[in-house]
């Protein structure tokens, strides 16, 4: 395999569509991910929509404590993980 085709599979996955990065290693992150998505994403603000993306990059068990103990997060994502716990 040559060196291109090697860093495609390891880049990034900003080309993955978002609904199937809302899937994820745990069944309670996918109930709560599938739910904001179909309530709030939507109508939400380039903003918001922009820190779902930066969200989904962090490891599941780290979302789920986020979700759990929001203190935790970085202020940056306080607002978002209220509306998702909202759909908790």
């Amino acid at each position: 395999m040559d060196d291109a085709r090697r860093v495609r599979r390891v880049a990034p996955v900003s080309g993955v569509p978002l609904r199937w990065r809302l899937r994820r290693g745990l069944k309670e992150l996918d109930v709560v991910f599938e739910r904001y998505y179909a309530r709030r994403y939507p109508s939400a603000p380039p903003a918001e929509r922009d820190g779902l993306e930066a969200l989904l990059d962090e490891e599941d068990p780290v979302l789920l404590q986020w979700l759990l103990q929001p203190d935790l997060a970085p202020p940056r994502f306080h607002a978002l993980l209220d509306e998702l716990r909202r759909d908790a």
